[in-house]
């Protein structure tokens, strides 16, 4: 979870340009897909884990197919549909030449989606989500988010409202020029 959170806040850093030009984009771009890889590298050891453990029985095809498992049967399918989510945006950062900018573009934004429901997962599903240090990995995590979502959205909105700047065209230099 933690590394899907780094993810999300590397991805919205790499969007938003907050770091201005104290890091290139590229190294940025590095980062994020890094935790993403991770993130589902920690995700596998997860599902593995809940395999091998026995206090639930937790089947290997129960980690593909939400509604297998007996213990909060809904939170734990959301996680299942969180993990899915995660793999296939992950997945498109190879298949972008492939889909086209736009349509990657847009497979991106299921990222909310993934963190959304993992956060529910976690919260709903987990067996330490009562302990006061667990929710307030949760409430930073949702913070850091939100505040790089609200930061993205104010910078989209600058950049939509700001006036474009007049472009002087050789012609117009030749007017200015027979004047």
């Amino acid at each position: 979870y933690l590394l899907l959170t780094a993810s999300m806040v590397a991805g919205l850093t790499l969007k938003s340009r907050v770091l201005g030009r104290a890091v290139r984009p590229a190294a940025i771009t590095d980062v994020h897909k890094t935790l993403a890889v991770g993130g589902l590298g920690a995700l596998a050891l997860h599902g593995v884990a809940l395999v091998l453990d026995s206090t639930v029985e937790v089947t290997p095809l129960a980690l593909l197919l939400p509604g297998l498992v007996d213990y909060r049967t809904w939170w734990v399918g959301v996680g299942v549909i969180a993990g899915e989510l995660m793999a296939l945006v992950t997945a498109s950062f190879w298949a972008r030449k492939r889909i086209g900018a736009k349509v990657w573009r847009r497979l991106h934004w299921l990222s909310y989606a993934a963190f959304g429901l993992a956060t529910a997962h976690g919260l709903m599903a987990g067996s330490d989500s009562d302990r006061p240090w667990v929710v307030a990995i949760y409430a930073i995590a949702l913070g850091a988010v939100a505040l790089g979502t609200a930061w993205r959205g104010l910078q989209a909105a600058g950049h939509r409202t700001r006036p474009q700047r007049a472009r002087i065209t050789t012609a117009d230099r030749a007017q200015v020029v027979d004047r």
